[in-house]
């Protein structure tokens, strides 16, 4: 667990992670929060950037999908994987990580789904779990962000993920009470068994 850290430098510490890996480099999962900053993927639309008097930083980076928000509360979760290596296509990646997400959700006795539509975990109609990643060699970096217990607002200055009025919400509004590094071991292990079926 990382604690706070910069949204730039995580970004640039993965991309040399992934450039400098060979065929004996270990996968790694790298956990953390990031201070707020919107992130606007390789396709991202500046216009899904509502309003730009938030205070927030704005960075273009190279994951796909559109922008998201993070900020404090939120656990960030860095997948660094050699998908080669795997035999592993980033559709059922998605899937996985949705799939770890979930499980994990169920065990709160949360009901919550993916969408074909839209990648990404939802509670009913609100997204909880967002996903992205970006694929260079064969590996992968990037991950997913899961809302535990934070400020939603910043989300009201977008459209989430490109979708206009969609709600997003967090753990905290359906009872959950368990600390960022209690839900943080208990998505390790969700994602671990996500990885090795």
């Amino acid at each position: 667990m990382l604690g706070i850290a910069g949204y730039e430098t995580t970004w640039r510490a993965m991309q040399d992670f992934t450039a400098r890996r060979d065929a004996n480099t270990r996968d790694e999962i790298w956990l953390l929060q990031h201070p707020p900053v919107y992130t606007l993927g390789l396709a991202g639309k500046p216009e899904h950037l509502l309003r730009a008097d938030t205070g927030i930083p704005v960075v273009k980076i190279d994951r796909g999908g559109q922008i998201t928000y993070h900020g404090p509360g939120q656990l960030v979760a860095y997948l660094l994987l050699d998908l080669k290596r795997r035999g592993l296509g980033v559709r059922p990646l998605v899937r996985k990580m949705e799939s770890a997400v979930i499980n994990l959700l169920d065990g709160y006795g949360i009901p919550a789904r993916y969408r074909a539509d839209a990648p990404g975990v939802y509670v009913n109609d609100s997204k909880i779990a967002a996903l992205g990643l970006r694929v260079k060699n064969g590996c992968c970096y990037h991950g997913l962000a899961l809302n535990i217990d934070m400020d939603l607002s910043p989300f009201d200055a977008i459209n989430p993920c490109g979708y206009a009025g969609l709600k997003v919400t967090q753990l905290r509004d359906h009872g959950v009470r368990d600390t960022l590094e209690s839900v943080s071991e208990k998505l390790t292990q969700h994602l671990l068994q996500a990885l090795e079926h």
